[in-house]
């Protein structure tokens, strides 16, 4: 598989959704983060945005849930219109479950993890999964400050799939950028959400590629 990039509308103009979409045709996934203020101390946007952007766009939305409940509201995300939907294990109370009702939606099902939560706990999950999402930064805002201390994780994630011969996705989300991009995909992260790193660019699409480009060198594809 090769290096995606996914921008996160999280630093778009939130009025100017589509525009913002449009800016980066050469985007793997459009990475749409929800926030309830509950799970994470910030309110962003649900069902009724993703529904719509899905139709004013063809890139595929990659939705990552930062909410509570939710085993209750991730398949609605697929009939929205998500073609990726993301729960964080530390709010899932089925996860199992919830990867196969994702699944069975026709999307692909993506576990994330806060930044101290370790994966190896969850090692007889990853065979229900399309993708893990590691957090780079706490969960809950964007333009934060890349943790260091995650990349380990990534690099023992990718161990623990080579183990088990799975084939799934290691995303990563936060701080990601020119600067630090390449360290993770060296770790063996293949998809890669960024931000105000690309929509704070005179050219969002030229970041897009600057990005995978890093990426792709640093992993040597």
């Amino acid at each position: 598989m090769g290096i995606q990039i996914a921008p996160s509308i999280l630093s778009a103009d939130f009025a100017r959704l589509a525009d913002e979409a449009a800016a980066v045709p050469n985007a793997d996934w459009l990475h749409v983060d929800v926030m309830d203020n509950h799970f994470v101390p910030n309110l962003t946007l649900g069902l009724p945005v993703v529904e719509s952007l899905a139709k004013a766009t063809d890139t595929p939305l990659d939705c990552h849930l930062m909410i509570e409940d939710p085993d209750r509201w991730a398949p609605g995300y697929v009939e929205a219109g998500a073609s990726s939907v993301t729960f964080h294990i530390e709010a899932c109370k089925a996860p199992i479950r919830t990867a196969r009702e994702i699944r069975a939606k026709g999307a692909r099902a993506a576990m994330a993890l806060k930044p101290a939560t370790p994966i190896e706990p969850y090692e007889d999950l990853l065979s229900e999964l399309d993708m893990i999402l590691i957090m780079t930064v706490e969960p809950g805002f964007g333009g934060q400050k890349f943790l260091d201390v995650c990349v380990p994780k990534i690099r023992r994630t990718r161990e623990l799939l080579k183990k088990h011969g799975l084939e799934l996705w290691i995303e990563i989300d936060g701080g990601v950028s020119v600067d630090t991009i390449e360290r993770c995909a060296e770790a063996g992260a293949d998809v890669f959400v960024a931000g105000s790193a690309v929509y704070a660019a005179d050219n969002p699409n030229a970041m897009v590629e600057q990005l995978r480009g890093l990426a792709e060198q640093a992993a040597g594809r």
